[in-house]
């Protein structure tokens, strides 16, 4: 795959734009330099889901970023969808590497063995964290800090972006800790203007 889509990811949250519509909101931060989204939404029905995908998918294919699918294979064959995104409860990761046809597969990484599986099973990516404590997953598991992040990612070999409490302000520690990328949600969601929080991450990350 290519790790530059990595260099700036969104992930979304029904909390944080339960008021606001969710393709304006990422339309304009993919204008403002998101590059790849991923449609997470853990409360929504399957045909929820499934409604919310297409009417994403069609921002994201109009303005050239892939639309990674939360947990759910089904809702990305379904949507047409560039990618889908699980962690280690969520159904195998080698049966999701045989459905999902080609397309893009991220694996989420807590720990050395999380590494083994996505290495093994066939992950084109691997999202590790949390590196810094986020109040966006409360049941996220104890944060690795730099040190933690930068040993997954060495021993991943794998493409990789960094999730849990990254802000513009630690942006380019978490790329010298060798991460391609970081993914964003409250940071990027949580304020009014979406392009210029956007725009502060890039600032950050391109400097």
């Amino acid at each position: 795959m290519n790790a530059d889509c990595l260099r700036l990811y969104l992930a979304t949250d029904s909390e944080l734009t339960a008021e606001r519509d969710l393709c304006d909101l990422v339309a304009r931060a993919i204008t403002a330099g998101v590059t790849c989204v991923q449609l997470r939404d853990k409360v929504a029905s399957g045909q929820q889901l499934y409604l919310s995908a297409c009417r994403l998918h069609a921002v994201t294919q109009r303005l050239g970023v892939p639309l990674i699918i939360n947990d759910r294979v089904d809702i990305m064959l379904a949507a047409g969808a560039e990618g889908v995104h699980v962690g280690a409860t969520d159904l195998p990761l080698a049966r999701v590497r045989a459905l999902a046809a080609g397309r893009l597969v991220g694996y989420s990484v807590t720990a050395a063995a999380d590494v083994e599986v996505a290495r093994r099973d066939g992950a084109d990516y691997v999202g590790i964290g949390p590196v810094f404590p986020t109040s966006t997953k409360p049941d996220a598991s104890p944060a690795l800090g730099l040190a933690g992040l930068r040993d997954l990612a060495a021993a991943a070999g794998l493409p990789c972006v960094a999730i849990g409490g990254i802000t513009p302000a630690n942006c380019a520690a978490v790329l010298t800790a060798g991460a391609n990328g970081v993914c964003a949600i409250s940071a990027i969601l949580g304020h009014d203007d979406i392009g210029a929080a956007v725009q502060r991450f890039r600032a950050a990350l391109d400097a």
